[in-house]
C-alpha cells in the first residue's frame, strides 16, 4: 500500500475551539487515522516548522486552518500552508470571516495596546511595557511575531479552495469533507461553502413566525422567551434572519438567539448591513406616526442605545470581510 494521504491542521488567531471540534469527531477520529496521516497541528503534535517547509510543494492532501490573520507569523503560516497544501480550507469563522479577532480593525494597532496591556481592570504592570518585536533582556533577544496593523480573513491573504463556517464548525462538517476526499467522488466547485445551505436559518427554524411588527428590543437576561415563537418578534436580536443555514438551527433550539457564526446566506455581501436592514422593517411605526420629527428622533436614538455593542453584534463572525472593514480601511 502507498503512503497515507496528509492532513494538517494550522491554528492562527482564535480561540482553540476549532480543534476541539475535530476532537469531538469521537470515534470517527480513527477513521481519519486510518485514512491520513494527520501530521501537522501546534496544539497535538510536535511537528516543527522546518518540517513543513522541507515537504515537496503540494505534499498536504488537506489543510484546515482555523484563526484569523492578526500577527505576521499568521500570514507567513498561510503562504506556507497554501504552498504545501492540495487542498487549503478556511476552518471556522475566524479563518472565514475574521470573527471577534477582526473588531480590532475598528481601531488603531496603538489603541488596542492600550486598551490590553495598559488600561484592562485585570492587568498588573505597573511599567507600562508594551510588547515589541524585539525585547533585549540578559539571556539574550526575545522576540515575538509582529502585529499586523489589520486583522485579515485567510482568503484576504492567499488563495483558498473551500470554506467551512461555524464557530466552531460542526463535526458532522469535518466528517462530510473527510468522506468527500476519501470517496474518490468529484468535489465540490472551488470556492464552495462546505458544511453551509445557501438561505437562512429561519428556513430551519421550527418557530411560529407571524408578523414582524416588534416596539422594543429586549436582552436575553431581560426575560425568559416563549419556547415556540421566533425570537425576534419577541424582540431579541436574533440573526437568523441574516445567517447562512446549515447549522440546523441550534442556538433557537435552546431558547437562545443565533449570533451569525455561519456568515451571510449566498448572494448577502454584508451580514451586518443585511441585519440592520431587516430590523428597520420590522420596526412598529404606528404609534410614531403622529410624533413631532425631534420626538421621532429621540425614539430611533433610544432603539439604538439598547443595543449597547452595534459592531460587536451584526459583525462579531464577519467584520474582516465586510463593507464597513473596506470602508475602514480606506479612511485610515
Amino acid at each position: 500500500m502507498g503512503a497515507k494521504p496528509k492532513l494538517s491542521m494550522y491554528w492562527a488567531a482564535s480561540c482553540g475551539g476549532c480543534e476541539i471540534a475535530l476532537v469531538n469527531l469521537n470515534e470517527k477520529i480513527l477513521a481519519v487515522d486510518a485514512a491520513f496521516d494527520f501530521m501537522f497541528c501546534p496544539c497535538l503534535l510536535d511537528t516543527k516548522k522546518k518540517d513543513i517547509e522541507a515537504l515537496p510543494d503540494g505534499d498536504i492532501a488537506i489543510t484546515l486552518f482555523n484563526g484569523s490573520l492578526r500577527t505576521e507569523e499568521n500570514r507567513e503560516m498561510a503562504h506556507l500552508m497554501r504552498k504545501k497544501s492540495k487542498i487549503l480550507i478556511a476552518f471556522g469563522s475566524c479563518s472565514s470571516a475574521g470573527c471577534v479577532t477582526a473588531l480590532g480593525n475598528l481601531s488603531p494597532k496603538g489603541e488596542n495596546f492600550k486598551t490590553i496591556y495598559l488600561d484592562s481592570p485585570s492587568v498588573d504592570n505597573p511599567k507600562g511595557i508594551i510588547p515589541t518585536p524585539h525585547t533585549t533582556v540578559p539571556e539574550g533577544v526575545l522576540e515575538l511575531p509582529a502585529y499586523l496593523d489589520r486583522v485579515k480573513s485567510l482568503a484576504q491573504e492567499v488563495d483558498v479552495d473551500y470554506f467551512i463556517p461555524g464557530c466552531p464548525p460542526e463535526p458532522h462538517q469535518i466528517w462530510s469533507v473527510i468522506q468527500a476526499v476519501t470517496s474518490g467522488k468529484p468535489l465540490p466547485p472551488k470556492g464552495s461553502v462546505l458544511g453551509g445551505g445557501t438561505s437562512s436559518v429561519c428556513e430551519e427554524c421550527s418557530r411560529t413566525r407571524g408578523d414582524k411588527k416588534i416596539k422594543e428590543l429586549r436582552r436575553t437576561f431581560d426575560f425568559k422567551p416563549e419556547p415556540d415563537l421566533c425570537l425576534l418578534e419577541q424582540g431579541l436580536i436574533c440573526m437568523g434572519i441574516a445567517t447562512r443555514n446549515g447549522c440546523g438551527a441550534l442556538c433557537p433550539k435552546v431558547n437562545m438567539p443565533c449570533t451569525g457564526c455561519y456568515g451571510p446566506p449566498e448572494g448577502v455581501e454584508d451580514q451586518g448591513a443585511k441585519m440592520i436592514g431587516a430590523l428597520g422593517s420590522i420596526v412598529d411605526v404606528e404609534g410614531l406616526k403622529e410624533l413631532k420629527e425631534e420626538e421621532i428622533n429621540t425614539k430611533v436614538d433610544e432603539w439604538i442605545r439598547s443595543i449597547p455593542d452595534l459592531a460587536g453584534t451584526f459583525y462579531k463572525y464577519t467584520l474582516a470581510e465586510s463593507l464597513l472593514n473596506q470602508l475602514k480601511g480606506r479612511k485610515k
